[in-house]
């Protein structure tokens, strides 16, 4: 069932006591309060990755000896991994990219100027999305799937949010641009609706939980140890168990 902005702006503006619903309609004036408000809390919590409810997978293909890319709205990876693929055979192997600090990637020595498989990547935030760096530049054009989070879009009064958006999310939205209206009005919320949107939030903060597993390497194991594959090139070398 569709459910516009603007409709989500009109029950907004009930919830929060500003209109009544019963004896009142919303102006033109105060829709267009709302919208902005709206798009305002769109920006302020996408600015909050655990309040990014939704994971996107896009596929892409880097550019030789490139090191830099910018891709728009993009405020988190959580993967990254890229291809090699044999010309004659359709079968290709899968290529994981461990995430270095900023630390890590800019300041430690290393080689330049020179193509191969890449390793590492490192992200910062730019304007309107973020600049990913990876190492080494790549010596072919792999394709590529990044797994990660992106900011929270504006929207328009006659965008269906039923499209982009799951219905306990809108409700999430519903609440808040209530308590946003209320602070633009200069009046408390009623408590009710308050405690509502704190006990969303919480739930939202807790959808995207952070993957804290890891893998060691250890020198004490049947297989002879280290080798100068585990050295140079690390675990794109030996397939992660």
């Amino acid at each position: 069932m569709a459910y516009t902005t603007r409709e989500l702006i009109t029950d907004a503006y009930y919830l929060s006591g500003i209109v009544s619903r019963n004896f009142q309609t919303v102006t033109g004036e105060e829709i267009n309060d709302g919208l902005s408000r709206l798009n305002f809390f769109l920006q302020d919590k996408g600015s909050d990755i655990e309040l990014i409810p939704y994971y996107s997978e896009v596929q892409g293909n880097f550019i030789v000896g490139q090191e830099k890319y910018f891709i728009p709205n993009l405020v988190k990876i959580d993967t990254l991994a890229y291809y090699l693929t044999n010309p004659n055979d359709t079968a290709s192997v899968r290529m994981q990219m461990e995430e270095f600090s900023r630390y890590q990637y800019f300041e430690t020595p290393r080689v330049e100027h020179v193509n191969t498989l890449p390793m590492w990547y490192h992200l910062e935030r730019a304007l309107g999305g973020s600049n990913l760096y990876i190492y080494f530049p790549p010596v072919l054009a792999y394709a590529y799937t990044l797994t990660g989070k992106y900011s929270l879009q504006s929207t328009d009064l006659n965008q269906d949010l039923s499209q982009v958006y799951d219905g306990w999310t809108m409700n999430y939205l519903q609440y808040g641009l209530a308590c946003y209206l209320c602070e633009w009005r200069q009046v408390a919320p009623p408590i009710s609706v308050e405690m509502n949107f704190k006990k969303l939030e919480s739930k939202m903060r807790g959808l995207g939980h952070i993957d804290t597993t890891f893998r060691k390497t250890s020198f004490f194991n049947q297989g002879g140890g280290l080798n100068w594959g585990d050295v140079n090139y690390g675990k794109l070398w030996r397939p992660t168990p």
